[in-house]
């Protein structure tokens, strides 16, 4: 298990490999953004996107997608999250995109009135196939404190 204790300050991670479909980009877009360039290519292409493009939400989504897979079975003792600080999209996902992650832990901070818990934060770029940055993030963990033997 891994604990707050655990976690390094200035630790980094590189992974994840997620493509892009654009079924899946219009099936996100009609449920939870339903604006025309996430949704019909002729009223993409009169947009600054040029083409259909995911809505950043559902960047977020796939996003979140990498980072659990990237647990897998190294189990952290998580107690969720209390919110993303930073949130930036800084250019366009496009069906037929490959996405990764790279993550940094930039603060680390006992928690001064429950002594079983501690935060961190980290900084997320997400990554196209081209190595450009299509998105970047501050994310903000909460984790149990190991306990007492």
């Amino acid at each position: 298990m891994r604990y707050f204790e655990d976690i390094e300050l200035g630790e980094k991670a590189s992974f994840g490999h997620y493509e892009v479909t654009r079924d899946e980009v219009i099936a996100f877009a009609s449920l939870y953004d339903p604006q025309p360039f996430h949704l019909d290519d002729e009223a993409a292409a009169k947009t600054f996107f040029g083409r259909l493009s995911a809505s950043g939400w559902h960047s977020c989504a796939m996003t979140m997608r990498m980072i659990v897979d990237n647990m897998g079975d190294k189990k952290q003792a998580s107690l969720g999250s209390p919110g993303v600080d930073e949130l930036r999209w800084l250019k366009p996902v496009y069906p037929g995109d490959t996405l990764r992650c790279e993550t940094e832990i930039v603060e680390k901070t006992p928690s001064r009135s429950r002594p079983e818990m501690g935060s961190f934060k980290s900084k997320i770029t997400v990554f196209n196939q081209d190595d450009e940055p299509v998105m970047t993030l501050k994310t903000i963990g909460l984790i149990r404190t190991r306990p007492a033997e």
